[in-house]
């Protein structure tokens, strides 16, 4: 058995090599490479696919969030509200803009716990930033309510969430804006960095289309100060053609994860749960153990990659130290950070490599 590495991203690719080396020549024999009928055409099939109005593709994931609360207004002064165990980018989407995280502890199924959102909440809070983690859709009514009851910005971080459902809708749809990374690791993943914002807002979807572009509307008219972020057209064509294939993709790794929740078996592991009313794509199939790091070594021997997302929570990184929070602040975050793992967890994972992985794992 060759070594199984945490995730394989060839494999991906091969299993629609024609299709991808097809679209590749024929962007590159059109000779329009940005902001061409490839991201235009991806936008309104995204948009079409999660039930949303509008789609702005953007460069990255960490573009989609800060220039989310850019278009949003919320800057110097104002709060945002995230959880604590969530990747690093998410809050740097807040900080970008001057604003201010406020950490909220997650529940048992890694996502926010709307329960402790409320007491949170300031005459300087402005907004929510839902985090759908490892590609579960979190309770999005009760934080609907709240956003409706203070009258707050709704912002939705899906980048590892294509295609997620809550009560039968889709992630990023709920709020004033869903924010969507490609990196190539994703469920919808492209071929180097790429992101998106979708919206229910024709106003939002235009700024955010002119604020990518340098902030012009037309060229050399520039209207603000904006960025470069822009969807590029080869990256488009790629995810165009795995956007046509997204749920076969999603449906093969919930195999996968099922196969597991059902053939695991360690006392010394806690499996992933589901909440009733939500979806999960399976982005990542996290574990957690007491014994993690015994766990990690002894994998590691018998030829199994793992991966921790994440060691660090965002309140306790060097980044964030002027916040001020000290270890203790967030317990159940700083919990999960040092019992979670990953397992490996990919498109053309073979029975073979299941077999091993659940045979080693329930051996440990």
């Amino acid at each position: 058995m060759d070594r199984i590495m945490p995730n394989r991203l060839d494999r991906g690719f091969y299993k629609y090599q024609s299709e991808y080396e097809n679209k590749a020549l024929e962007v590159l024999r059109s000779g329009w490479y940005v902001l061409g009928h490839e991201v235009s055409s991806f936008e309104e099939e995204f948009a079409s696919y999660t039930g949303a109005k509008y789609c702005a593709g953007l460069a990255s994931g960490l573009d989609a969030l800060w220039i989310a609360f850019r278009i949003l207004g919320i800057g110097s002064g104002d709060e945002v509200i995230v959880q604590g165990n969530t990747y690093i980018a998410s809050v740097m989407g807040i900080t970008i803009n001057g604003a201010t995280p406020v950490f909220v502890e997650p529940d048992e199924y890694f996502n926010i716990d709307t329960s402790k959102i409320e007491e949170k909440i300031t005459s300087k809070t402005k907004a929510v930033l839902v985090v759908h983690l490892y590609g579960q859709a979190s309770d999005m009514t009760s934080v609907v309510e709240l956003c409706r009851k203070y009258d707050l910005c709704l912002v939705e971080d899906c980048a590892q969430s294509h295609g997620a459902r809550w009560n039968g809708q889709q992630v990023g749809t709920f709020g004033d804006i869903g924010c969507f990374s490609f990196y190539p690791s994703k469920n919808l993943g492209a071929f180097g960095d790429a992101g998106a914002i979708v919206t229910n807002s024709k106003e939002i979807a235009d700024e955010v289309k002119v604020f990518r572009n340098y902030g012009s509307e037309k060229r050399y008219h520039n209207k603000v100060v904006g960025a470069n972020s822009r969807l590029d057209e080869i990256q488009a064509g790629f995810l165009r053609v795995k956007l046509s294939h997204l749920d076969e993709l999603a449906e093969e790794k919930k195999r996968i994860c099922e196969r597991y929740s059902e053939e695991l078996n360690n006392e010394k592991i806690v499996l992933p749960k589901t909440r009733d009313g939500a979806t999960h794509i399976w982005h990542q199939y996290v574990i957690k153990s007491d014994y993690r790091d015994e766990l990690i070594s002894y994998l590691d021997e018998q030829g199994i990659g793992t991966i921790i997302h994440y060691p660090i929570p965002p309140h306790l990184s060097e980044a964030y130290s002027y916040l001020g929070l000290k270890e203790g602040s967030l317990p159940i975050t700083e919990k999960y950070a040092k019992t979670v793992l990953s397992i490996p967890l990919y498109n053309g994972m073979t029975e073979e490599e299941q077999d091993y992985i659940i045979e080693k794992i329930n051996r440990f």
